[in-house]
């Protein structure tokens, strides 16, 4: 079955459904002030952009980036339904968040997700598309609940699904954003 993905369409009350999921589904993983996704209200402010991954059965996934600077930002709101783990969704909405940012000469993303084993097969997805771990970014800060992630993006970019896409950066404790390599 192909994913469709395409802007979302906050009237449509199967995403503020599967967003609420989302909400749900990660209130037992942390504290309240180590909870850091976006509501529907919060992803309909200026300077984020949703994206929705369907199937002929409804929504498979979301996937947001969140402006944090002028050639940086945030990946927020990845979530796969959980019948459709394991199956690439994921990797197709990271996929396409990749290549939209870079398609708009965003240099850099960043990322904050849960510490617990609950996120582990995120941190490996986000590991497996070049993501590395640094210090906290933005208005986050030191948390045990949280763990920091950022890649930087080439400057000239070959079709989305390229696996040259990625250049990995070198870990930084002082925060994402100020040192980088070449993979």
């Amino acid at each position: 079955m192909t994913l469709r993905i395409h802007r979302a369409d906050f009237s449509d009350p199967r995403l503020a459904a599967f967003l609420q999921a989302h909400l749900d589904e990660l209130a037992p993983t942390a504290p309240p002030e180590s909870r850091h996704a976006l509501d529907l209200s919060g992803l309909r402010q200026p300077g984020v952009r949703l994206w929705v991954g369907e199937r002929d059965d409804g929504i498979a996934a979301t996937g947001a980036l969140a402006a944090l600077g002028q050639e940086h930002e945030e990946v927020k709101s990845m979530r796969t339904d959980p019948r459709r783990r394991g199956s690439g969704v994921g990797r197709a909405m990271l996929r396409h968040l990749l290549g939209d940012a870079a398609s708009r000469g965003v240099r850099q993303l960043s990322l904050e997700t849960g510490s617990t084993e609950f996120f582990a097969p995120a941190r490996a997805l986000y590991a497996g598309a070049g993501f590395v771990a640094c210090g906290p970014f933005g208005d986050y800060r030191d948390d045990p609940h949280s763990v920091y992630m950022t890649l930087t993006l080439p400057l000239r970019t070959p079709a989305p699904s390229a696996p040259s896409l990625l250049t990995k950066r070198a870990p930084n404790p002082e925060g994402c954003g100020t040192r980088s390599h070449p993979s």
